[in-house]
Protein backbone atom coordinates (compact mmCIF):
# COMPACT_ATOMS: atom_id res chain seq x y z
CA UNK A 1 0.00 0.00 0.00
CA UNK A 2 2.65 2.82 0.43
CA UNK A 3 0.62 4.88 1.94
CA UNK A 4 2.64 7.97 1.92
CA UNK A 5 0.13 10.24 0.69
CA UNK A 6 -2.92 8.70 -0.85
CA UNK A 7 -5.15 5.64 -0.16
CA UNK A 8 -5.54 2.11 -1.27
CA UNK A 9 -8.44 -0.24 -2.49
CA UNK A 10 -8.97 -3.09 -1.06
CA UNK A 11 -8.09 -7.02 -1.52
CA UNK A 12 -10.50 -8.30 -4.36
CA UNK A 13 -9.66 -11.30 -6.40
CA UNK A 14 -6.23 -11.24 -6.39
CA UNK A 15 -6.04 -14.97 -5.17
CA UNK A 16 -7.74 -16.19 -7.58
CA UNK A 17 -5.24 -14.48 -10.16
CA UNK A 18 -2.41 -15.14 -8.26
CA UNK A 19 -3.01 -19.10 -8.53
CA UNK A 20 0.06 -21.19 -10.07
CA UNK A 21 2.17 -17.91 -10.08
CA UNK A 22 2.43 -16.25 -6.87
CA UNK A 23 2.78 -17.88 -3.88
CA UNK A 24 1.19 -15.72 -1.15
CA UNK A 25 0.32 -17.94 1.51
CA UNK A 26 1.52 -17.14 5.38
CA UNK A 27 5.19 -17.74 5.41
CA UNK A 28 6.02 -20.41 7.37
CA UNK A 29 7.22 -18.33 10.70
CA UNK A 30 4.30 -16.03 9.67
CA UNK A 31 1.22 -15.00 11.59
CA UNK A 32 -2.27 -14.42 11.26
CA UNK A 33 -5.20 -15.59 13.31
CA UNK A 34 -8.84 -14.87 14.47
CA UNK A 35 -10.82 -13.34 12.31
CA UNK A 36 -11.32 -10.50 8.98
CA UNK A 37 -12.30 -8.23 11.91
CA UNK A 38 -11.25 -8.80 15.26
CA UNK A 39 -8.67 -10.06 17.18
CA UNK A 40 -5.57 -12.29 15.51
CA UNK A 41 -2.87 -13.91 17.35
CA UNK A 42 -0.66 -16.39 15.68
CA UNK A 43 0.23 -19.68 17.59
CA UNK A 44 4.23 -18.79 17.33
CA UNK A 45 3.59 -15.15 17.94
CA UNK A 46 5.86 -13.10 20.41
CA UNK A 47 4.38 -12.86 23.55
CA UNK A 48 4.85 -9.77 25.54
CA UNK A 49 3.32 -8.70 29.16
CA UNK A 50 1.02 -6.59 30.14
CA UNK A 51 2.94 -3.21 31.30
CA UNK A 52 0.54 -1.62 34.62
CA UNK A 53 2.17 1.43 34.86
CA UNK A 54 1.73 2.36 30.93
CA UNK A 55 -1.63 0.55 30.47
CA UNK A 56 -2.96 2.71 33.66
CA UNK A 57 -1.98 5.84 31.47
CA UNK A 58 -4.80 4.61 28.80
CA UNK A 59 -7.88 7.34 28.29
CA UNK A 60 -10.50 6.02 30.19
CA UNK A 61 -12.93 5.17 27.24
CA UNK A 62 -10.08 2.61 25.93
CA UNK A 63 -9.56 1.52 29.20
CA UNK A 64 -13.13 0.99 30.27
CA UNK A 65 -13.66 -1.07 26.90
CA UNK A 66 -10.88 -3.19 27.10
CA UNK A 67 -10.66 -3.37 23.17
CA UNK A 68 -8.34 -1.39 20.80
CA UNK A 69 -9.87 -1.00 17.78
CA UNK A 70 -7.56 -1.35 15.05
CA UNK A 71 -8.37 0.20 11.23
CA UNK A 72 -6.90 -1.96 8.81
CA UNK A 73 -6.50 -2.67 4.70
CA UNK A 74 -5.45 -5.87 4.85
CA UNK A 75 -3.71 -6.55 1.27
CA UNK A 76 -0.42 -5.67 1.12
CA UNK A 77 2.19 -8.63 2.14
CA UNK A 78 4.29 -9.13 4.14
CA UNK A 79 2.96 -5.86 6.20
CA UNK A 80 -0.71 -6.58 6.55
CA UNK A 81 -2.61 -9.37 4.54
CA UNK A 82 -4.75 -12.21 4.66
CA UNK A 83 -3.54 -15.79 5.24
CA UNK A 84 -4.65 -19.20 3.69
CA UNK A 85 -8.39 -18.65 5.92
CA UNK A 86 -8.65 -15.17 5.32
CA UNK A 87 -7.32 -14.46 8.89
CA UNK A 88 -5.33 -10.83 9.42
CA UNK A 89 -1.80 -11.65 9.19
CA UNK A 90 2.02 -10.11 8.63
CA UNK A 91 4.09 -8.24 10.84
CA UNK A 92 2.72 -5.32 12.04
CA UNK A 93 -0.77 -7.92 12.23
CA UNK A 94 2.34 -9.37 15.17
CA UNK A 95 3.32 -6.34 16.26
CA UNK A 96 -0.57 -4.67 16.59
CA UNK A 97 -1.15 -7.76 19.08
CA UNK A 98 1.93 -7.10 20.73
CA UNK A 99 0.92 -3.69 21.63
CA UNK A 100 -2.10 -5.17 22.58
CA UNK A 101 -0.88 -7.24 25.18
CA UNK A 102 1.25 -4.40 26.68
CA UNK A 103 -1.98 -2.51 27.26
CA UNK A 104 -3.97 -5.23 28.24
CA UNK A 105 -6.01 -4.55 25.50
CA UNK A 106 -8.08 -7.32 22.83
CA UNK A 107 -7.24 -5.90 19.37
CA UNK A 108 -10.00 -5.67 16.67
CA UNK A 109 -8.87 -5.78 13.72
CA UNK A 110 -11.58 -3.31 11.85
CA UNK A 111 -10.95 -4.50 8.09
CA UNK A 112 -11.84 -2.28 5.30
CA UNK A 113 -10.55 -0.32 2.61
CA UNK A 114 -7.59 1.77 2.77
CA UNK A 115 -9.26 5.45 2.22
CA UNK A 116 -11.99 4.85 5.52
CA UNK A 117 -9.07 4.09 8.14
CA UNK A 118 -8.37 7.84 8.83
CA UNK A 119 -12.10 9.34 8.48
CA UNK A 120 -12.81 6.46 11.26
CA UNK A 121 -9.84 7.71 13.99
CA UNK A 122 -10.90 11.19 13.25
CA UNK A 123 -14.68 10.51 13.89
CA UNK A 124 -13.78 8.15 16.69
CA UNK A 125 -14.91 4.37 15.35
CA UNK A 126 -11.15 3.11 15.10
CA UNK A 127 -8.97 4.20 18.15
CA UNK A 128 -5.53 4.05 15.63
CA UNK A 129 -4.38 2.82 12.45
CA UNK A 130 -1.60 0.17 11.36
CA UNK A 131 -2.09 0.02 7.76
CA UNK A 132 1.66 0.90 6.30
CA UNK A 133 1.05 4.65 6.47
CA UNK A 134 3.95 6.83 5.47
CA UNK A 135 4.12 9.40 7.54
CA UNK A 136 3.31 12.83 5.61
CA UNK A 137 3.53 16.65 6.55
CA UNK A 138 0.32 16.71 4.52
CA UNK A 139 -1.38 13.64 6.64
CA UNK A 140 -0.07 14.87 9.82
CA UNK A 141 -2.56 17.92 9.22
CA UNK A 142 -5.26 15.35 10.06
CA UNK A 143 -3.77 12.80 12.52
CA UNK A 144 -0.89 12.48 14.60
CA UNK A 145 1.68 9.35 13.97
CA UNK A 146 3.94 6.89 16.05
CA UNK A 147 6.77 6.34 13.82
CA UNK A 148 7.70 2.45 13.84
CA UNK A 149 9.21 1.51 10.79
CA UNK A 150 11.25 3.08 8.24
CA UNK A 151 10.74 2.01 4.53
CA UNK A 152 12.38 2.39 1.03
CA UNK A 153 10.87 2.41 -2.53
CA UNK A 154 12.30 -0.78 -4.46
CA UNK A 155 11.57 -1.63 -7.66
CA UNK A 156 11.32 -5.38 -9.14
CA UNK A 157 11.54 -7.42 -12.51
CA UNK A 158 11.68 -10.27 -14.39
CA UNK A 159 14.74 -12.31 -13.59
CA UNK A 160 18.13 -11.84 -16.43
CA UNK A 161 15.91 -8.56 -17.57
CA UNK A 162 17.92 -4.97 -16.18
CA UNK A 163 15.48 -2.57 -15.39
CA UNK A 164 17.11 0.75 -14.03
CA UNK A 165 14.44 2.61 -12.37
CA UNK A 166 15.97 6.27 -13.17
CA UNK A 167 15.63 5.21 -16.55
CA UNK A 168 12.70 3.27 -17.20
CA UNK A 169 10.94 6.00 -20.03
CA UNK A 170 8.82 3.89 -22.37
CA UNK A 171 8.26 0.95 -19.83
CA UNK A 172 5.43 -0.56 -18.72
CA UNK A 173 5.79 -0.52 -14.73
CA UNK A 174 3.07 -1.81 -12.10
CA UNK A 175 1.65 0.06 -8.80
CA UNK A 176 -0.74 -0.80 -6.16
CA UNK A 177 -3.32 2.23 -6.79
CA UNK A 178 -3.83 4.88 -4.80
CA UNK A 179 0.11 4.34 -3.53
CA UNK A 180 2.78 6.89 -3.22
CA UNK A 181 4.25 4.40 -6.06
CA UNK A 182 1.09 5.59 -8.23
CA UNK A 183 0.43 9.08 -7.41
CA UNK A 184 4.02 10.22 -7.01
CA UNK A 185 6.95 8.51 -7.60
CA UNK A 186 6.14 6.70 -10.56
CA UNK A 187 4.11 9.51 -12.66
CA UNK A 188 7.29 11.75 -10.90
CA UNK A 189 9.42 9.90 -13.02
CA UNK A 190 7.23 9.39 -15.99
CA UNK A 191 7.19 12.94 -16.19
CA UNK A 192 11.22 13.35 -16.03
CA UNK A 193 11.20 10.85 -19.33
CA UNK A 194 8.04 13.28 -21.09
CA UNK A 195 10.22 16.93 -20.21
CA UNK A 196 13.00 15.26 -21.80
CA UNK A 197 11.72 14.62 -24.98
CA UNK A 198 11.55 10.71 -24.08
CA UNK A 199 8.34 8.19 -24.10
CA UNK A 200 6.47 8.23 -21.14
CA UNK A 201 6.06 5.39 -18.74
CA UNK A 202 3.42 3.22 -19.17
CA UNK A 203 1.47 2.71 -15.15
CA UNK A 204 -0.61 -0.05 -14.42
CA UNK A 205 -2.33 0.29 -11.82
CA UNK A 206 -4.17 -2.49 -9.93
CA UNK A 207 -6.46 -2.97 -6.69
CA UNK A 208 -4.23 -5.33 -4.57
CA UNK A 209 -0.10 -5.51 -4.61
CA UNK A 210 -0.49 -9.47 -5.50
CA UNK A 211 -2.15 -8.34 -8.76
CA UNK A 212 0.41 -5.77 -9.56
CA UNK A 213 3.06 -8.40 -8.49
CA UNK A 214 1.18 -10.82 -10.71
CA UNK A 215 1.09 -8.77 -13.91
CA UNK A 216 4.81 -8.61 -13.60
CA UNK A 217 5.28 -12.43 -12.84
CA UNK A 218 3.33 -13.05 -16.13
CA UNK A 219 5.37 -10.42 -18.65
CA UNK A 220 2.39 -8.26 -18.77
CA UNK A 221 4.68 -5.59 -17.35
CA UNK A 222 8.21 -4.62 -17.34
CA UNK A 223 8.89 -4.01 -13.70
CA UNK A 224 6.86 -3.03 -10.48
CA UNK A 225 7.73 -0.29 -7.68
CA UNK A 226 6.43 -0.89 -4.21
CA UNK A 227 7.69 -0.47 -0.68
CA UNK A 228 11.06 -2.38 0.09
CA UNK A 229 9.60 -5.06 2.60
CA UNK A 230 6.65 -5.80 0.16
CA UNK A 231 8.79 -5.84 -3.36
CA UNK A 232 11.23 -8.08 -1.44
CA UNK A 233 8.96 -10.21 0.23
CA UNK A 234 7.56 -10.65 -3.24
CA UNK A 235 10.50 -11.76 -5.00
CA UNK A 236 10.97 -14.38 -2.04
CA UNK A 237 7.32 -15.76 -2.99
CA UNK A 238 7.66 -15.95 -7.05
CA UNK A 239 9.98 -18.61 -6.64
CA UNK A 240 12.94 -17.17 -8.76
CA UNK A 241 10.66 -15.23 -11.48
CA UNK A 242 11.57 -12.13 -9.88
CA UNK A 243 14.76 -10.00 -9.04
CA UNK A 244 15.61 -6.53 -7.15
CA UNK A 245 16.05 -3.55 -10.10
CA UNK A 246 18.41 -1.59 -8.28
CA UNK A 247 18.63 -0.78 -4.85
CA UNK A 248 15.70 0.98 -1.90
CA UNK A 249 15.24 4.62 -2.11
CA UNK A 250 13.14 7.69 -1.19
CA UNK A 251 13.68 5.84 2.73
CA UNK A 252 10.57 7.24 5.00
CA UNK A 253 8.68 6.61 8.00
CA UNK A 254 6.07 4.31 8.13
CA UNK A 255 3.36 5.30 11.18
CA UNK A 256 0.26 4.52 13.16
CA UNK A 257 -2.38 6.61 12.73
CA UNK A 258 -4.40 8.21 16.00
CA UNK A 259 -6.60 11.10 16.58
CA UNK A 260 -4.81 14.89 16.55
CA UNK A 261 -3.50 15.55 19.82
CA UNK A 262 -5.22 12.52 21.30
CA UNK A 263 -4.72 11.47 25.55
CA UNK A 264 -3.95 7.89 23.55
CA UNK A 265 -0.96 9.06 21.57
CA UNK A 266 1.69 9.24 24.36
CA UNK A 267 0.23 5.87 25.33
CA UNK A 268 0.73 4.12 22.53
CA UNK A 269 4.24 5.69 22.20
CA UNK A 270 5.53 4.20 25.78
CA UNK A 271 4.12 0.99 24.33
CA UNK A 272 6.08 0.96 21.61
CA UNK A 273 8.87 2.18 22.87
CA UNK A 274 8.37 -0.95 25.90
CA UNK A 275 8.42 -3.31 23.30
CA UNK A 276 11.52 -1.79 21.54
CA UNK A 277 13.48 -1.47 24.46
CA UNK A 278 12.56 -5.60 25.75
CA UNK A 279 13.53 -6.82 22.29
CA UNK A 280 10.37 -8.15 21.66
CA UNK A 281 9.99 -5.77 18.85
CA UNK A 282 13.24 -6.63 17.49
CA UNK A 283 12.39 -10.02 17.56
CA UNK A 284 8.88 -9.60 15.48
CA UNK A 285 10.49 -7.80 12.50
CA UNK A 286 13.31 -10.98 12.33
CA UNK A 287 10.71 -13.33 12.24
CA UNK A 288 9.63 -11.82 9.00
CA UNK A 289 12.62 -11.03 7.67
CA UNK A 290 11.98 -7.03 7.68
CA UNK A 291 14.16 -6.35 10.77
CA UNK A 292 16.71 -4.10 8.33
CA UNK A 293 13.98 -1.02 8.56
CA UNK A 294 13.72 -1.48 12.19
CA UNK A 295 13.90 1.82 14.55
CA UNK A 296 15.22 1.97 17.86
CA UNK A 297 12.95 5.10 19.34
CA UNK A 298 9.65 5.46 18.92
CA UNK A 299 9.18 9.12 18.06
CA UNK A 300 5.82 11.16 16.59
CA UNK A 301 5.38 12.91 13.88
CA UNK A 302 8.76 12.37 12.15
CA UNK A 303 7.78 13.01 8.45
CA UNK A 304 6.90 17.13 9.48
CA UNK A 305 10.82 17.16 10.86
CA UNK A 306 12.37 15.42 7.62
Amino acid sequence: MRSRFAAVSVLAAAALLLTGCVDNSTPAAGGGGGASAGSSVSPDAVVVKKNDAIAAMLPEKIKTAGVLNVGMANNYPPNEFKDGEGKPAGWSVDLTNALGQVLGLKVNFDIGTFDNILPAIKAGKDDMGMSSFTDTAEREKQVDFINYYSAGIQWAAPVGKTVDPENACGLKVAVQATTYEDTHEVPAKSKACTDAGKPAIEIFKYDAQDQATNALVVGQVDAMSADSPVTLYAISQTKGKLQPAGGAFEVAPYGMPVAKDSAFTPVLQKALQALIDDGSYTRILTKWGVESGGVKTADINVGAKG
